[in-house]
């Protein structure tokens, strides 16, 4: 090939990973501005940088598709966990909780679990669109794919979020849903199973579940169940998809809890079948334990419970709430309501309901990270490493092209985004560096942020955004907005 072409990067000799799942093929990758423009053996360009990548892997950028980085993602410091495991796009707004417009129109406080994500005087956005222009002017370190929260609408709109809403009250948040979806959402976000969305009725849900297949979006949604009634929440999800139309996304799946271990034969073969009539798709985190604010309910179907955070007992961050309740001399639901506000890691799924799940093969990954937990479930840190370490070199439950797939061109096609999550000519150079012998997640429930090992670099949009050891402080990140 003639010489007369140039690129600002050419990563050479990397076994490239390209995100539809095929075998690898060992190329050379040009990079110019921040688009891919060559892929193929032996290139010879004019470039400004190459980057020698003989025996390693290189893939598109991992796409969190479950995440609570709306704030995280404004600051390099609190985004970095995810860059530091090679994910370059997060989608945020999950289960309901979004930045987005602010939920304190009718309330001073946010109402759990939207204090997971932000504090009162974070949540000063009146506006989606206030949101989104507030990230773009911080220019985040990753892309961010946003979606608006249903327990956000509900709390702006609603008076008594223990009861359905009224007809005025569904139309109040259709008109706030509305101007999220114009304003670049790009859908809407369910977190049935908390206390402020359960009471939804389903002339709620699918109003606005319609409202979201009319502007070809996506609807994602923590169930309104995922314990012994996991079976009747899919079925419930699978008919709110199939009467609105809308692109459905099933968040985190799993199921808690005994009584609910082995479900998820059950409803996987439901989800299965539906696929032949409408889009369904499902999320994945690689743990049995969960993390969220603190219920009784999901401290009682645990085996063991983690404080991760407390307002009024800061000090018992990190402790076993049975630990805690010996303490103070009374019994665990009782220490967790003195707890609250506050947030736990649950210990209550089993092994083969989680490996049954990601490795079906149209199951996408997420780390459902929380950043601002003071003591954070490993995943924050660990999920996209520990998907490829534990569970394709240790334990072979899924090849590495297939798991790559998983975090990138599947994820991408799921979320519409045409120009990310595959490596090939004319796609944003999103990319990640890595040694498929070392990778592996460092951080655990002992040491939860411990970086991941085996990331070597990672690009967005075409320039370096991290290095391990490194000071890389370019933020190139962008909002991809509907």
């Amino acid at each position: 090939m003639s010489g007369d072409f140039e690129c600002d990067m050419l990563i050479r000799d990397a076994l490239v990973f390209d995100g539809s799942g095929e075998d690898p093929v060992r190329a050379d990758v040009a990079v110019a501005g921040d688009r891919i423009v060559q892929v193929g053996p032996d290139l010879s360009l004019s470039r400004r940088e190459a980057i020698d990548a003989s025996g390693y892997a290189l893939a598109p950028g991992f796409i969190d598709v479950h995440t609570h980085d709306d704030a995280a993602a404004m600051a390099r410091d609190t985004i970095l966990p995810k860059l530091s495991q090679g994910v370059t796009t997060v989608v945020t707004g999950n289960c309901g909780i979004s930045l987005g417009p602010t939920p304190l129109r009718r309330r001073e406080v946010p109402v759990p679990p939207l204090d997971l994500i932000a504090t009162a005087e974070e949540y000063r956005y009146e506006s989606f669109g206030d949101f989104l222009d507030a990230l773009r002017l911080a220019g985040p370190a990753v892309n961010v794919a946003p979606l608006v929260g249903h327990t956000v609408l509900r709390a702006r709109a609603v008076d008594d979020l223990t009861g359905p809403a009224s007809a005025d009250e569904i139309a109040a948040m259709r008109d706030d849903l509305d101007a999220a979806l114009r304003q670049g959402a790009i859908g809407l976000s369910t977190g049935l199973a908390y206390p402020p969305a359960k009471a939804t009725a389903t002339d709620e849900l699918l109003a606005l579940v319609t409202d979201v297949a009319n502007a070809g979006r996506l609807w994602t949604t923590h169930m309104r169940d995922e314990r012994t009634g996991v079976v009747s929440a899919v079925a419930e999800t699978i008919d709110i998809a199939r009467r609105s139309g809308a692109r459905t996304l099933i968040s985190h799946h799993k199921c808690c809890g005994e009584a609910a271990f082995g479900l998820s034969r059950t409803t996987l073969a439901m989800i299965d079948a539906a696929r032949q009539e409408i889009r369904l798709d499902v999320d994945v985190y690689p743990y049995t334990a969960s993390s969220t604010v603190l219920i009784d309910s999901f401290a009682r179907d645990s085996r063991t419970v983690t404080v991760s955070w407390s307002d009024p007992h800061p000090e018992m961050t990190g402790r076993d709430l049975k630990d805690v309740a010996a303490d103070w001399g009374v019994d665990p639901s009782t220490a967790l309501e003195r707890l609250t506000p506050g947030g736990a890691i649950y210990h209550q799924m089993d092994d083969d309901d989680l490996e049954r799940i990601l490795a079906w093969p149209p199951s996408l990954v997420g780390s459902d990270g929380l950043p601002r937990d003071r003591r954070p479930h490993p995943r924050l840190w660990g999920a996209f490493p520990r998907v490829l370490g534990r569970y394709v070199r240790d334990r072979s439950l899924l090849t590495l092209s297939s798991a790559v797939a998983k975090m990138t061109g599947q994820t991408a096609a799921v979320l519409g985004l045409s120009d990310r999550g595959k490596i090939k000519v004319g796609a944003a150079a999103d990319l990640v560096l890595f040694d498929p012998a070392r990778i592996r997640d460092a951080a655990n429930y002992d040491t939860p942020t411990a970086p991941a090992e085996g990331i070597l670099r990672v690009y967005v949009n075409g320039r370096i955004a991290f290095m391990p050891d490194a000071d890389v402080t370019t933020n190139t990140g962008t909002v991809l907005s509907a």
